[in-house]
């Protein structure tokens, strides 16, 4: 496996070890939860002492960029994507209007990662962003649909970084962090209306094969019409949990089971 740290060319310091590793934090290359190179071979590949190196581990644990595990290793933190306290969202959970807001704001953020995925994307995001597809593929032909989900918020963390713009990648990423945290969106329910998994994957489609195509204008206008089409889902899927609710009640309170009966 090819490794992403390359040598200190100059002064080699642990400052110049921070920097590198801080910049591959940033970019998005090391991400939380990442394993990092034990530290006799991590100071071989960057081509500097071990004290220097212990240096700027520390330096970097003392910043909240990694952690390290007694006997076990040193780690990327969870930084990437931390947008929002803990508070915050909180607040937004609890807020009805917020999903509103949370989708209206991914319409035109996203529409602008997948215009910028399709200029920028390099041949090596194309190869990443077509294994993420294939994997959604195979989920949805398997109908896992725990699989299918976790490829469809890695799918969207693949665009944002063929984008590669650092603000959009750590705002998105956020956004994103909060879908997989459950903070927005009952996904079980919009994957119970029908034909939605189909439909989705097929939007997902079209925003992979407009950025592969390197079409900005079919990128943006896809990203669109997918949150469009998650905008109104979401809408049906809560009016008919709330209309299925309410018929519960209906028949419990008019002798349940029972009331059933012709």
């Amino acid at each position: 496996m090819k490794t992403v740290f390359s040598r200190i060319e100059h002064a080699r310091t642990a400052d110049g070890v921070v920097r590198q590793i801080e910049t591959l934090i940033l970019e998005g290359v090391l991400r939380d939860g990442d394993r990092l190179p034990g530290e006799r071979e991590l100071a071989r590949q960057l081509d500097v002492s071990r004290p220097i190196l212990r240096d700027a581990l520390k330096a970097l644990e003392e910043r909240g960029l990694i952690l390290t595990r007694h006997g076990g290793g040193t780690y990327v933190a969870d930084v990437i994507g931390q947008v929002f306290s803990s508070p915050v969202s909180a607040l937004i959970a609890s807020h009805r209007k917020a999903t509103a807001d949370y989708l209206e704001y991914r319409r035109e953020i996203e529409a602008i990662a997948a215009d910028f995925a399709a200029r920028r994307a390099t041949p090596e995001d194309l190869v990443l962003l077509r294994a993420i597809m294939e994997r959604m593929d195979a989920a949805h032909a398997a109908q896992d649909f725990e699989a299918e989900a976790a490829s469809d918020i890695e799918f969207h963390n693949a665009i944002v970084e063929c984008a590669h713009n650092i603000v959009l990648l750590h705002t998105l990423r956020a956004c994103y962090r909060l879908l997989s945290d459950g903070v927005f969106l009952n996904r079980t329910r919009i994957y119970a209306m029908p034909d939605a998994r189909n439909t989705l994957l097929a939007q997902h489609r079209a925003i992979h094969n407009a950025i592969v195509a390197g079409d900005p204008a079919a990128a943006r206008a896809a990203a669109v019409a997918h949150i469009d089409f998650v905008e109104k889902a979401t809408f049906d899927a809560e009016r008919t949990g709330d209309w299925q609710r309410i018929s519960r009640l209906r028949l419990n309170q008019r002798g349940g089971a029972e009331a059933a009966e012709p």
